[in-house]
């Protein structure tokens, strides 16, 4: 079970522009805690990290932490942590008729069927938290 880990509120400065510039006209300086803006059900959440490629369509990059919510219903088209035979996975949900697969965001991998397996779903991706290129130690 994922233990908890003791969180600070960071300083939140001001809202940035992605597209054209602005002026900082509505500067904010206030605290934000990054723990509560990702975490809506402390005991219903838990973090892995990402290992490997096929998730990149989604914003997946190896390394990366996900936020997992096991109280959310895993639908067709979300990002789900499950494990199936024994071993963990982050994909998308799909249906096909009455037919139950996971999907990588790049299509070089195969959908994995899950009928005839074992599997149980661990949660539902919420959020990705990931470095910039660049700014990985």
């Amino acid at each position: 079970m994922p233990r908890s880990v003791p969180h600070h509120p960071s300083h939140f400065v001001s809202k940035v522009h992605a597209g054209s510039p602005s002026t900082a006209d509505d500067h904010l300086d206030t605290d934000i805690d990054l723990h509560a803006h990702v975490v809506k059900r402390p005991s219903a959440t838990f973090f892995v990290r990402a290992e490997g490629d096929s998730m990149l369509g989604d914003g997946v990059h190896p390394g990366d932490l996900l936020v997992v919510d096991r109280s959310l219903e895993a639908l067709a088209g979300r990002v789900i942590v499950i494990a199936v035979d024994g071993e963990l996975t982050v994909k998308c949900l799909e249906r096909v008729g009455q037919r139950t697969y996971l999907s990588a965001s790049d299509t070089q991998y195969r959908p994995i069927p899950l009928e005839g397996r074992e599997a149980h779903v661990w949660g539902v991706v919420t959020h990705v938290v990931h470095a910039l290129p660049g700014a990985r130690p």
